[in-house]
């Protein structure tokens, strides 16, 4: 062969084929993405507007909630509770929270009517006038509530409740397989930030989706998990497993030995009411005892019964302990410290603490919010990359980009196949809005390849 020659080019390579695993998982996160998105992003609004309850608290209930202490001393709460039936005369006592700070007094009411929402009546705690009176719903305002209820249910009751777990069941299945998906294209490069140097098209704005994504996937594990803790299906599944492990906070005994009272407590003492008038020793008592903090006085359906004080500080470092004071003796018959709850109940109350915004204060709040809004972009822009994947050739013109082939987790290896599907079903049976969703998105996958293959 002449030297003049040019030696024959090399084969081009063959293109990487993307492992089963990996075009299963591309597979799943689009699809997901697609029917799942729109679900996650009526979440973050949502969510977004529940991150500024405090502010729309202060704003909108200011005169109700807060009042000038101006250096005085708070009156006794008996005087309080008087003050309150007064203005409130309809319903039971059922729960006191003391005024502190700049804080009103909150009385709280039963009326059979409300079925679980109560009427709060605010006192100045200094004065003893009284502020004003809400319908409350677990201590939450009307605006809080009215916000509680559409991030949870839409407003739409239990139906509306089926939204919110179904984004909750899948929205770690997305942020995890978001990491995979994009560890295996970067290889450790670039995981962090945009390709900032990618022209316009579909890669920047995959970059964009993903490294944003890879920021917010602890934040979104978290809210994924905390949420469907107290969702309908996986929360009922949940509650199961604290009964079973015994893991619920402890139960607080209200009872009194008729000793303790002199031989009290008969018929007569248990079908009298409690007397208010007994809060301030009650409270006394529970200082003494290292209840310094916001707390709730609870006041017993009889007067044989003792009142319950609770710590009720959900800002780190929490203060949620409980006493139970016998208001005849003004001593504690029944203690139960948050520090002695079992892991999983403490986990699980902080963790709905942090979901709600108020585990740290104001941080809590500007995280939640970050992550409401850092969701929101990602959605946008995985649509975007959708729709940037469409073809454009006059003759093979489309709306949206194609799907991933179909099939791949018929070509999964038999030792994954045997290990995954048990694992799979049994988070499936355990997170009931992830198995059946992905059952259908299986049965339609295959239903397709078997169109395909047959065409």
């Amino acid at each position: 062969m002449s030297v003049t020659e040019a030696a024959p080019a090399a084969p081009a390579p063959p293109a990487r084929r993307p492992s089963s695993l990996g075009a299963l998982l591309l597979r799943l996160h689009f699809y997901a993405g697609v029917l799942v998105a729109p679900f996650l992003l009526i979440a973050a609004v949502t969510g977004l507007l529940y991150t500024v309850a405090p502010q729309v608290d202060a704003i909108r209930y200011g005169d109700q909630l807060t009042v000038a202490a101006d250096g005085r001393t708070a009156l006794p709460l008996a005087e309080q509770i008087a003050a309150a039936r007064a203005a409130h005369p309809e319903g039971t006592l059922s729960a006191v929270q003391p005024g502190q700070g700049d804080a009103t007094t909150r009385v709280v009411f039963d009326l059979p009517e409300l079925g679980e929402k109560q009427h709060t009546v605010y006192v100045d705690p200094y004065r003893g006038s009284v502020r004003g009176t809400l319908t409350t719903w677990f201590g939450s305002t009307p605006a809080v509530t009215w916000l509680d209820d559409l991030h949870r249910n839409l407003h739409l009751g239990v139906v509306g409740r089926h939204y919110s777990e179904f984004a909750a069941s899948w929205l770690w299945v997305l942020a995890l397989g978001g990491i995979a998906l994009w560890w295996r294209r970067a290889r450790g490069r670039r995981l962090l930030a945009p390709e900032l140097s990618a022209k316009k098209g579909v890669r920047r704005t995959r970059s964009f989706h993903a490294s944003t994504g890879l920021w917010l996937a602890l934040g979104l594990l978290i809210l994924s998990a905390t949420g469907l803790t107290w969702s309908r299906y996986a929360g009922g599944n949940f509650t199961d497993v604290l009964d079973a492990w015994d893991a619920h906070s402890p139960e607080l005994s209200t009872s009194v030995s008729a000793e303790a009272h002199h031989g009290g407590g008969g018929p007569a003492d248990a079908a009298a009411a409690a007397d208010p008038a007994a809060a301030d020793g009650v409270w006394r008592v529970a200082r003494d005892h290292g209840l310094t903090g916001p707390v709730e006085l609870t006041v017993p359906e009889t007067a044989g019964a003792a009142w319950t004080v609770a710590g009720v500080d959900h800002t780190w470092p929490v203060r949620l302990d409980r006493v139970a004071v016998d208001p005849a003796t003004d001593t504690v018959v029944a203690r139960s410290d948050f520090a002695d709850w079992p892991l999983l109940s403490q986990l699980s109350k902080l963790g709905v603490q942090a979901h709600m915004g108020v585990l740290f204060g104001v941080v809590n709040q500007i995280l939640l919010a970050a992550l409401a809004v850092g969701l929101i972009c990602v959605i946008v822009w995985g649509y975007r990359m959708w729709w940037q994947r469409r073809p454009t050739r006059t003759d093979r013109r489309a709306a949206f980009g194609a799907p991933p082939a179909p099939g791949a987790w018929q070509r999964l290896p038999g030792w994954m196949i045997v290990v995954g599907v048990p694992l799979v079903f049994a988070i499936g049976w355990a997170v009931p809005l992830f198995g059946v969703p992905l059952i259908g998105f299986l049965l339609v996958d295959l239903l397709v390849g078997v169109v395909r293959a047959r065409s």
